[in-house]
C-alpha cells in the first residue's frame, strides 16, 4: 500500500486498523492519527533499531481511540486507547507481548521522558505523534514528503479541536488529569478547574521514615494469630 507516495505494510490487520481509527474519529483526529503513522515510518527510517512496521501502524493509527465517544472510559484518555486497542488485537493471532508493546506505545503516547527509552514501536509511535501536534523532527523529513502527508490528510484544524477535546476530558473526568497534559488545559482554558494530586500524596505522612527500634519479626508464632492492634495502627 502506498499512502502520500510511501510505502507502507498493506496487511488485514492494518487496513482493519484503518478502518476502526475512520469509523470511530472524526476526521480531524482521523487524519491527524495517518498524519502521525506516516511521519513515523519516515522518523524511523534511520533508527538505531527498526519498529516492526505492522505495530507501529496499529499503534498510531489507532493512538487516540481514547478521545472518541466510542472508546472514552473511565481512565485517562492514552489508557483508554490503549485498551480499546489491545481489545480489537485479541483473537488476531498476536503474541501477547506484542499486543503489549501496542498498549505501551499508545498509553505512553504523551510522555515523552519515557517513551523513548522503550521498544522501538513505542519510541517511533510517540516520535510520529510529536512530529505532527508539535513538529518536533520535522526538521528530518524533506518538504515535499511533509507537503505530501498533508495534501493527502489534511489538518482541519487539528490545533483547536484538539484543544476542545482535551478541555472536554478536563471537564467530564478531572480525576484522570493529575500527572498527563490534559491537566495543563484544565489550568489555562476550563474555567472553574481544579488541578487534582496524586491520590496517595496525601498519606505520605503516615509512614515512618524509620523502622520502630522495638519492632520483631517473630516467626514461631503465625503472625495472624498475635494480637498487634495497641502497637500497629492501621491507617486504611
Amino acid at each position: 500500500m502506498v499512502l502520500a507516495g510511501i510505502k507502507v505494510p498493506d496487511t488485514v490487520l492494518v487496513r482493519d486498523a484503518i478502518d476502526l481509527s475512520r469509523s470511530a474519529s472524526e476526521p480531524f483526529l482521523f487524519n491527524h492519527a495517518m498524519r502521525s503513522w506516516l511521519f513515523g515510518v519516515l522518523l524511523s527510517e534511520n533508527a538505531e533499531r527498526a519498529p516492526d512496521a505492522e505495530l507501529l501502524a496499529v499503534a498510531t493509527i489507532l493512538h487516540d481511540l481514547g478521545l472518541t465517544d466510542r472508546y472514552t472510559a473511565e481512565d485517562r484518555f492514552e489508557v483508554d486507547g490503549a485498551n480499546a486497542a489491545r481489545s480489537f488485537l485479541k483473537g488476531r493471532g498476536i503474541s501477547t507481548q506484542q499486543m503489549q508493546v501496542v498498549w505501551d506505545a499508545i498509553a505512553l503516547h504523551t510522555t515523552r521522558s519515557i517513551a523513548l527509552h522503550k521498544e522501538p514501536e513505542v519510541a517511533m509511535t510517540h516520535s510520529g505523534i510529536t512530529a505532527d501536534v508539535l513538529g518536533v523532527g520535522l526538521d528530518r523529513i524533506p518538504q515535499d514528503k511533509q507537503g505530501a502527508i498533508l495534501a493527502e490528510f489534511p489538518r482541519l484544524a487539528l490545533k483547536n479541536r484538539l484543544k476542545e477535546c482535551l478541555c472536554n476530558i478536563a471537564r467530564r473526568k478531572p480525576e484522570s488529569t493529575f500527572d498527563n497534559i490534559v491537566r495543563d488545559f484544565g489550568v489555562r482554558y476550563v474555567e472553574g478547574y481544579t488541578s487534582p494530586t496524586l491520590p496517595m500524596s496525601s498519606r505520605m505522612h503516615h509512614f515512618p521514615n524509620r523502622r520502630p527500634p522495638d519492632h520483631r519479626i517473630v516467626h514461631s508464632e503465625p503472625p495472624l494469630l498475635r494480637n498487634h492492634s495497641s502497637e500497629m495502627p492501621l491507617h486504611g
